[in-house]
């Protein structure tokens, strides 16, 4: 069966508008859209190209006026008036939040280490502001339900249909692995770190494996993330010694687990003979994570 990344676009959408807005969110549903319950007359359309080693895959992410003026507003610090109309302004930051949720959709999906859709690249193709009239004739068009601290904001994304199967949980498409790249190689290449085949040296040539214990010994630097929020530049200048910086991260939530700043997995804090420790709760295999660690 093909790869099902369901999950990973619901977490990753939730937690990137989470740190840019500042607003503990959650995915409640994605469903078909089904033609009502929008009444917003405009909206922001942004479309991001996701490249896999064996298929390219255009979404279309559009943003209603009340999602669009909301979320500018969030990004601000809640400064000003929020805005009843879309502008070039809001177009502008719209387009940042779906930048920073490609991007982290992206390297999450790296750091798994999908063996049919091997690492994947993303650019955004443009942004305009459109008649909400076209979600109508958007073929495969979801509507998703974010529940921002309590607050129920709604956006939709639309798939073309080669990634269908790859989200078969929201889709319900299924589909079978493939792992042949679009030139029609038999295999997909193994991630690589430095040139050096990412994969353990029992599953390698005797070559690359002593390549890669040449690299086994190299230090390296383990970081545990408490939590991130975004604050305005004037409010990080009116800091003092004693201030109190609240972050959004929640006492009962994984941290992430950092090497050479690249998040790897996550874990839990515990106490090991009166020092904290890490007890880890997921990560990758050991490719995904030789793939994704900067030497």
């Amino acid at each position: 069966m093909a790869s099902d990344l369901s999950q990973i676009l619901q977490d990753e959408l939730a937690n990137t508008l989470e740190q840019l807005l500042s607003k503990t969110t959650k995915v409640s549903a994605i469903e078909l859209f089904d033609g009502e319950g929008c009444t917003s007359e405009q909206c922001v359309e942004v479309k991001t190209k996701f490249d896999f080693s064996n298929i390219s895959s255009t979404w279309s992410f559009f943003i209603p006026t009340v999602a669009s003026t909301k979320f500018e507003y969030f990004m601000l610090g809640g400064m000003g008036d929020l805005k009843d109309n879309i502008d070039d302004e809001i177009a502008d930051a719209i387009n940042e939040i779906v930048s920073n949720i490609s991007g982290s959709i992206a390297t999450s999906v790296n750091a798994q280490g999908f063996a049919d859709l091997g690492n994947v690249k993303f650019e955004l193709l443009g942004n305009e502001i459109v008649e909400i009239s076209v979600l109508k004739a958007t073929a495969n068009l979801y509507k998703v339900s974010l529940d921002m601290d309590g607050e129920t904001i709604i956006i939709f994304i639309s798939f073309d249909d080669e990634i269908l199967p790859y989200l078969s949980s929201i889709s319900g498409v299924e589909g079978e692995a493939v792992a042949d790249s679009p030139s029609g190689s038999t295999a997909t290449p193994a991630p690589t770190v430095n040139n050096v085949s990412a994969v353990s040296p029992s599953l390698i040539d005797d070559d690359a494996a002593e390549n890669l214990k040449l690299l086994l010994g190299i230090k390296l630097k383990l970081s545990v993330r408490l939590g991130t929020r975004v604050f305005l530049l004037k409010d990080i200048l009116r800091w003092d010694v004693g201030e109190i910086i609240e972050l959004e991260q929640m006492v009962n939530e994984p941290l992430d687990i950092l090497v050479n700043g690249v998040k790897i997995g996550e874990g839990e804090a515990v106490i090991v003979e009166n020092k904290f420790g890490l007890k880890i709760r997921s990560i990758g295999d050991e490719a995904s994570r030789l793939s994704q660690v900067r030497l």
